[in-house]
């Protein structure tokens, strides 16, 4: 149902670096780019995930209660991607870990504030 998703960035070059680095960890490569936006993807048809300079011109900010979750093969690529998340200069907003029987998960902040979790469900 979800074609893609966008967050805002206050600096395009760094965001992009950002998660050209993290999303390069699981095989996104770039959907589609321009001088305001970049998307990335794993293949046709799946969900994309963007960061963009706001269309208003305003400030980019995070939108509180707003938050992107990114599905995972297992608990292990949800540890690997959360710690690669931090040493790229995320922030840690829950540490990855259960929480509950079926649910695995570890959040964060990027370098603009948006927060984002990587979760494995079964």
């Amino acid at each position: 149902m979800i074609s893609y998703v966008t967050l805002g960035t206050r600096d395009l070059p760094r965001a992009k670096a950002f998660y050209d680095a993290l999303l390069g960890e699981v095989g996104a490569q770039h959907y589609m780019e321009t001088e305001r936006f970049v998307l990335w993807g794993t293949k046709p048809g799946q969900p994309l995930l963007g960061i963009a300079l706001p269309y208003d011109g305003k400030p980019a900010s995070a939108g509180n209660g707003t938050m992107i979750a990114l599905t995972c093969k297992d608990k292990a690529e949800v540890d690997r991607l959360y710690r690669k998340a931090l040493e790229l200069g995320g922030t840690d907003e829950g540490p990855a870990g259960a929480r509950s029987a079926n649910f695995y998960a570890g959040y964060w902040r990027d370098l603009d504030g948006n927060k984002l979790a990587f979760v494995y469900v079964g």
